[in-house]
C-alpha cells in the first residue's frame, strides 16, 4: 500500500502538470472514448500501455480471463454486459476489442480446473461461462503441449468472446448500421507483441502498422 500512495503524490507533484489541461477538458466536457477494451485482470497486461492511448481514448473492461458472456446470462456472472451496452449505447464508441493473452492463469484453471474449487465459487462458476472454449481445444489442440494448450484456449476465448459480443442486441444494431467493428487481438507477454485476429485466413497475425490512405 505504500507503494501505491507513493505513486499517487508522484504524480500529483512530477506528472499531472503535463495532463492537467487534459484531465480539465475531460471534467468539462466529459468521456468520449473511441473504443471499449475488454481485456483480463492480470496484473501484467495493462490497456493504456500497450497501445499508448491517453486517459479518456479508451473504456476498459477487465476481468478474470477477458470472458465475454452471452447477452442471455444475467446476474452477477454478467456485470461485463453492463459494460458493454453502456459503451455501445451511451458513449457511442466506434471500436470493440477483446485482447487475450499468453501464460492466462484464467485458462489454465479452464483447461484443468481450480486447486481448491470450494474456497472460490464465484470463480468457479465464472469460468464455466467459457466452458465451450474448453471443449473446442480439447476437440481440436490436444497434440499441443500443456502452455501451447492454454495460449490455444486464450485464443479460442477470445473468438468466443467475439461470438458472444455479436448476440448483444445493441452490438447487433451498430454493426448492422456499420458504425461498430469487432477485433480480437492476443498478447504476447515476454515479447509485448500484439496479434490480431484475420478473419480471411482464420489465424492471428502480428499486428502491423496501418498503410497510408490513397489520395
Amino acid at each position: 500500500m505504500l507503494q501505491l500512495i507513493e505513486g499517487v503524490h508522484r504524480f500529483q507533484s512530477e506528472e499531472f502538470g503535463a495532463y492537467r489541461d487534459l484531465f480539465q477538458r475531460l471534467s468539462r466536457d466529459g468521456q468520449k472514448p473511441h473504443t471499449l477494451f475488454i481485456t483480463c485482470s492480470d496484473s501484467r497486461v495493462l490497456a493504456e500501455l500497450i497501445t499508448q492511448s491517453q486517459p479518456g481514448d479508451l473504456f476498459v473492461v477487465k476481468n478474470v480471463g477477458n470472458i465475454v458472456p452471452p447477452a442471455g446470462v444475467t446476474g452477477a456472472t454478467n456485470s461485463t454486459a453492463a459494460a458493454i451496452e453502456f459503451a455501445v449505447v451511451t458513449l457511442g464508441v466506434s471500436d470493440i476489442v477483446v485482447c487475450g493473452h499468453s501464460q492466462c492463469g484464467a485458462m489454465h484453471a479452464l483447461l484443468e480446473g481450480l486447486p481448491q474449487p470450494e474456497a472460490m465459487p464465484h470463480l468457479e462458476e465464472w469460468l464455466q461461462v467459457a466452458g465451450p472454449v474448453r471443449e473446442v481445444v480439447a476437440r481440436c489442440y490436444q497434440h499441443l503441449t500443456a502452455d501451447a494448450l492454454a495460449n490455444a484456449a486464450a485464443q479460442e476465448n477470445v473468438l468466443f468472446a467475439i461470438e458472444n459480443l455479436e448476440t448483444y442486441p445493441a452490438v447487433k444494431t451498430r454493426l448492422a448500421a456499420g458504425s461498430l467493428h469487432l477485433h480480437g487481438w492476443f498478447f504476447e507477454i515476454a515479447t509485448a507483441e500484439l496479434f490480431a485476429f484475420n478473419p480471411a485466413t482464420k489465424q492471428f497475425e502480428r499486428l502491423t502498422r496501418p498503410g497510408p490512405t490513397p489520395a
